[in-house]
């Protein structure tokens, strides 16, 4: 089925965008985050300018706007209170800060009525709550369990979330992204819903026509998102990441392709405490599946192992909000696609 063109949503605008079972589930995290880089991510919070909100037929738009660090933020209501989400696909569900969740009315119950065992997110074991209702403008999600975290312990979680963004509560995970088979539009700051299931949109046919190029996603062991790609002839694949705000590549397989690297300000966080400096270096034939990367600098760091080893798949770098923008990246989740442009 072919739209309408007030209906195309980004490919259009840019010319004139089942339930979760918990019990002990290895949700993994990236971990990282990057600091003050030297290599500057481009500046999105004033992007994309009087972008009215297009419709997208059997979907609900709902608006997210973009703070420091190109975090992509949606306000919501949890429980009938207001609160600020990371939207992050390298999150498998919603993780709420415990005291910003307390605030909220969200909580684990010893007694069970709210309470769902652990989950473990990177090695450690999180309480779960159970939000009753969330709700994003028009759009309703009905309830949903949200794992936990004390920002007070440190580590990755509080900083990815604090860092130049204060009053965010959490992260909106895949869980919901999958389950409503969302289009995330990185470019005109729009993430559309699907409510009617019995409509068909293909978006690749609208994709194709307006020059964008059609990415497969796949969905690794443990959930987590990745795109093929290929540097220097080296084929590997890339984990697809919105809470991640610059694209960067794990330093011995940039080392491997001879590219020279120059040290940067910057440094990367991890969880477990420690800081790595992060290098940067030009890449001038940088592909993501079919789509021609424009020749830039990308930053290297020596990244984990529990980031690099995606379930049975091992990656060699993140795809992160900077380029997704750049791209005009749009995720569709209807059809496990990427579309570049």
């Amino acid at each position: 089925m072919s739209l309408p063109s007030a209906h195309r949503i980004d490919f259009r605008i840019r010319r004139s965008v089942s339930s979760l079972k918990i019990s002990r589930l290895r949700i993994r995290r990236l971990g990282i985050l990057f600091g003050v880089l030297t290599m500057v991510p481009i500046a999105i919070c004033g992007a994309a300018r009087s972008i009215r909100p297009t419709q997208l037929s059997g979907y609900k738009a709902v608006p997210v706007h973009y703070g420091p660090l190109n975090k992509m933020i949606m306000s919501v209501n949890i429980d009938g209170q207001p609160a600020n989400l990371l939207v992050d696909t390298g999150a498998n569900q919603i993780i709420l800060d415990a005291s910003a969740a307390e605030s909220l009315g969200v909580r684990p119950s010893p007694r069970g009525l709210r309470y769902i065992r652990f989950t473990e997110i990177n090695g450690q074991l999180l309480p779960v709550g159970f939000a009753q209702s969330l709700t994003a403008g028009s759009m309703n999600f009905g309830s949903s369990p949200v794992a936990l975290r004390n920002s007070s312990t440190g580590g990755r979680f509080s900083n990815r979330l604090e860092a130049g963004n204060p009053g965010i509560a959490g992260v909106l995970g895949l869980d919901i992204l999958l389950r409503h088979k969302a289009v995330i539009n990185c470019r005109t700051k729009f993430i559309f819903f699907k409510v009617d299931q019995s409509r068909q949109v293909h978006l690749a046919s609208v994709a194709l026509a307006d020059k964008f190029t059609k990415v497969p996603l796949r969905r690794e062991e443990n959930g987590a998102l990745t795109v093929p790609c290929s540097i220097h002839g080296q084929t590997t694949r890339l984990l697809v990441d919105t809470g991640a705000f610059v694209t960067t590549f794990n330093e011995a397989f940039v080392n491997s392709l001879g590219i020279v690297l120059q040290p940067t300000r910057a440094s990367a966080h991890f969880t477990n405490g420690v800081s790595r400096k992060i290098s940067a270096g030009q890449i001038n034939d940088f592909t993501i599946g079919d789509f021609k990367v424009p020749p830039a600098k990308f930053g290297a760091v020596v990244l984990p192992s529990f980031t690099l080893e995606q379930g049975n798949t091992r990656v060699s770098g993140i795809l992160g909000m900077d380029l997704l923008y750049k791209a005009r990246g749009i995720i569709d989740f209807d059809s496990m696609s990427l579309f570049l442009e």
